[in-house]
């Protein structure tokens, strides 16, 4: 026998976990020409320093695209 408040909560908590790996896996993909960029950087320079410049720079370019 199943209470109402027990499968409204199990229905909430599969929601919220549904939404997150949604968020997760579209801000993966926005990250992905950022991602490329930074190990571009980084073959050319071998300089991580550089390749995180880039990375967080065309990281902030697509979220403020998005906007």
């Amino acid at each position: 026998m199943s209470f109402f408040g027990f499968d409204l909560i199990g229905l909430i908590g599969l929601i919220i976990i549904g939404l997150i790996i949604i968020l997760v896996i579209r801000l993966l993909i926005v990250l992905i020409p950022a991602a490329i960029i930074a190990i571009i950087v980084w073959i050319f320079t071998g300089n991580l320093w550089y390749a995180g410049a880039a990375f967080l720079l065309i990281a902030l370019l697509s979220i403020v695209k998005k906007l």
